[in-house]
């Protein structure tokens, strides 16, 4: 059973087939067309739109396993993927949880707990409080915490991620009201309110590193990501490998993840997260025991295919790894995540019907997508129409092959991420690699509201019109030749003038 809907659930599905393994696909009542559901070899509802009626339903979830015969689950990311409970429930039913254990997945999904275990591995971590603020703190003892630690200092909260319950602080007198709403989203986003304090290194890269252990004791990392592009803490372009690692360094930072891994016995997929300074020191960030949204670029320049891999450590296979090649990237790979959102109103999400899509193909490009057309982005989730990766025997080969694939791009009915990503690659930071974890959201602020046009400021338009006459001319007869075929002058000539 694939816990989970989307380009992810996509994604192992088509892991799953490879390897001959049958798939069912839960599902909420907005979701009973889309794309994961009609892959999956079964599909069972779930009943309700909302997140918490559906995905994140424990009860509901087991239910479906249950009727369904399913003997294992994989969580995939977002909703129960990082939530131990559902990982011993799992196990408690019988099931084979695809992904670490509930254990692991408690300790290292405790901020504060998984810095204790960094530092018990002999890994640095963010200077910081080493515990969470209690909530009755008197605010004369939060002020000296911080003082103790220096500003600039992060509130962050203990549980989840995605940048939620996060605030910088840059002097005292912002203190008290910038923790009070951290602790308040927080405890939206989280069910737990739980804050602690770190310094805040300056202009930062966010550099990850992704891992596998077995469970005999074997922990293979792999070469890092460099994950600097964010706006607003979140992600939004990660490239590998990163242009300010050294290979020297880059074994430094995988033994150092490999460490933390062995110390809590991980087993399965996980990424340890470091931040890294100009002076070319790293930290322990924190550690997201599951698989990441960025794991397709691990795979375009290592070869490996970490689905596949997640299966058969649940099963309990051997890793036999070759970890020096798992640290020498085979080129560069760069991704983007295409939402449906508007970045000319803020990145507000665009839900709605997606009129025409065509996904972008050729030399070193894959696009993991969750959606078809006619397919409909739901208010009720996440945005993520689709990731697009490149791959290229270099930098510059996997930049201008993104280019292309971005130019090629054919989506009609929602609004996308696409005209942001064609500005953002055209700007001299990113193409320097001058990045840091700030550099979005300061070259944003620059632009003082200028409009991300396309080359088109008609293309989304005229695409759907263009879609429209495909549909028209396809369904009807073609003179006395009978139906319309793909290579008529219409598909070969007009659509394409019309695309134009």
């Amino acid at each position: 059973m694939v816990a989970n809907r989307g380009e992810i659930a996509v994604r192992i599905i088509r892991a799953a087939r490879e390897a001959g393994i049958a798939t069912v696909a839960p599902y909420s009542d907005c979701d009973r067309t889309a794309r994961h559901v009609r892959a999956a070899d079964e599909a069972w509802p779930l009943g309700g739109d909302r997140p918490a009626d559906t995905y994140l339903r424990i009860d509901k979830l087991l239910d479906v396993a249950r009727r369904s015969g399913a003997d294992a689950v994989h969580p995939g990311y977002g909703f129960l993927a990082e939530n131990a409970e559902f990982a011993a429930a799992c196990t408690s039913a019988g099931l084979t949880f695809i992904g670490p254990s509930a254990n692991a997945i408690r300790l290292m999904g405790s901020k504060t707990a998984a810095r204790d275990a960094a530092i018990a591995a002999g890994v640095p971590v963010v200077p910081g409080t080493t515990s969470s603020l209690p909530a009755d703190a008197p605010e004369r003892d939060v002020l000296q915490i911080a003082a103790g630690i220096g500003y600039p200092v992060m509130i962050k909260a203990v549980a989840g991620g995605g940048g939620k319950g996060m605030r910088l602080v840059a002097a005292a007198d912002e203190l008290a009201s910038a923790l009070r709403a951290a602790r308040s989203e927080a405890l939206s986003a989280f069910g737990d309110g739980a804050v602690y304090f770190e310094r805040r290194i300056p202009r930062p890269r966010h550099i990850e590193v992704q891992l596998l252990g077995d469970e005999h004791g074997t922990v293979i990392p792999f070469v890092e990501r460099e994950c600097s592009v964010q706006r607003r803490h979140q992600k939004v372009l990660e490239e590998t490998p990163s242009i300010a690692v050294s290979e020297s360094l880059r074994v430094a930072i995988a033994e150092a993840a490999a460490r933390i891994a062995r110390a809590v016995a991980y087993t399965n997929a996980g990424t340890i997260e470091f931040l890294l300074g100009d002076d070319g020191k790293f930290y322990f960030l924190e550690m997201n025991t599951r698989l990441q949204v960025e794991h397709p670029i691990t795979e375009a320049v290592t070869g490996i295919d970490l689905v596949q891999w997640q299966f058969r450590l649940a099963e309990g296979a051997r890793l036999d790894i070759d970890p020096d090649a798992a640290l020498r990237p085979r080129g560069h790979a760069i991704e983007a995540r295409v939402y449906a959102e508007d970045p000319d109103l803020g990145f507000l999400p665009s839900p709605g019907r997606i009129v025409h899509l065509r996904a972008p193909s050729g030399p070193g490009i894959r696009d993991d997508g969750g959606y078809e057309p006619n397919g409909e982005v739901p208010i009720f989730y996440d945005s993520l129409v689709s990731k697009l990766i490149a791959w290229g025997a270099n930098r510059t080969e996997a930049i201008a092959r993104l280019h292309r694939a971005l130019s090629e791009y054919e989506i009609a009915g929602i609004r996308t991420t696409i005209p942001f990503f064609q500005w953002l690659l055209n700007e001299h930071a990113f193409i320097s690699g001058d990045v840091d974890t700030t550099m979005l959201d300061r070259v944003l602020a620059s632009r003082n509201g200028t409009p991300f046009r396309p080359p088109d400021a008609n293309a989304e338009s005229t695409a759907a019109i263009a879609a429209a006459l495909d549909q028209y001319f396809r369904s009807h007869t073609n003179g006395a030749s009978g139906p319309a075929s793909p290579t008529s002058a219409w598909t070969r000539t007009a659509r394409r003038d019309a695309l134009r």
